[in-house]
């Protein structure tokens, strides 16, 4: 009776104060995607109170080389001083063509982090390819992902000579792509500092049972895994998003998925796809919270 009435109040505690639960061993991850950074330069500080009020301590800014650099600093420093570790965020399915899109990263943030104090530097590099919607992929799959693997080598390359640690956001499926006498989730995780799993579904036994695979390569590579979810509204079937389910139910899932993976060293915890969505959940601000 103790043990069920333990569980009932660890959901209570999750469902009431957002989807970051910290586990009594480790912080867990609460992390979010920031893909319009402009919102940063139209209300900062609604997007700092979201994410405090959701308890996030990772979140991964798009670059954008036309929103000011000064709108960066500051957004990063502001969050730095809220605990909050803020990721340069980029990618798109083109960049594995050559190059070019990485290398013009890479010369961006160069060019930041000469003006940047130290209260305003980034964390880290987040990136978010997906190489499979590009039409390689469909029509000579086996270039397409050595294609995908060398940009990813040399971004890796690129974020340790600048001390900055190196994440990458893969599909759950990747599991099912084989690479030589592995699969390349296995070859994404051992070559990236940490791996964000994008485990798609709504229900948290098909959330749980997606990563499980990535989860025990990742303990082989004594590396990291988030479990990414998604709150927008998406054509490929109902139980992809949570878009359709109250902000509650949601919390109830993932909370199941944190006490499920909270003793799995690999298991790093929960990032939801992605702040401007999520701020507008079903058409409405989220649990009214933001309402100005």
């Amino acid at each position: 009776m103790r043990k069920v009435v333990g569980i009932i109040t660890f959901l209570i505690v999750l469902v009431a104060g957002g989807v970051c639960l910290f586990a009594q061993e480790k912080q867990l991850v609460c992390a979010t995607w920031l893909w319009n950074p402009w919102l940063l330069v139209e209300n900062e500080d609604r997007v700092l109170s979201f994410l405090e009020k959701k308890q996030i301590s990772d979140v991964y800014v798009q670059i954008d080389v036309e929103v000011p650099v000064d709108t960066y600093r500051q957004f990063v420093r502001r969050a730095t001083e809220k605990g909050i570790r803020v990721y340069a965020l980029d990618g798109a399915p083109n960049w594995i063509e050559n190059g070019e899109e990485l290398e013009r990263l890479f010369r961006w943030f160069d060019q930041y982090e000469s003006v940047a104090e130290k209260n305003e530097k980034f964390f880290g590099v987040h990136l978010d390819v997906e190489p499979y919607l590009h039409a390689w992929w469909r029509t000579n799959e086996k270039e397409a992902v050595a294609s995908y693997q060398t940009l990813l080598q040399r971004a890796h390359e690129l974020a340790k000579e600048r001390s900055l640690r190196f994440e990458v956001d893969i599909p759950f499926w990747f599991d099912e792509v084989s690479y030589g006498s592995t699969n390349l989730a296995e070859w994404v995780i051992a070559h990236a500092d940490g791996v964000t799993i994008m485990a798609y579904r709504d229900e948290a036994e098909k959330i749980i049972n997606i990563v499980k695979k990535e989860m025990q390569i990742a303990k082989k590579y004594e590396k990291q895994i988030v479990v990414g979810v998604e709150t927008g509204q998406v054509d490929e079937g109902d139980s992809v998003s949570f878009f359709e389910e109250d902000e509650a139910y949601m919390n109830e899932q993932l909370a199941i998925v944190q006490k499920y993976y909270a003793r799995t060293k690999s298991f790093a915890g929960i990032a939801v796809h992605h702040v401007e969505q999520w701020m507008n959940r079903n058409g409405k601000t989220s649990e009214g919270e933001m309402d100005e």
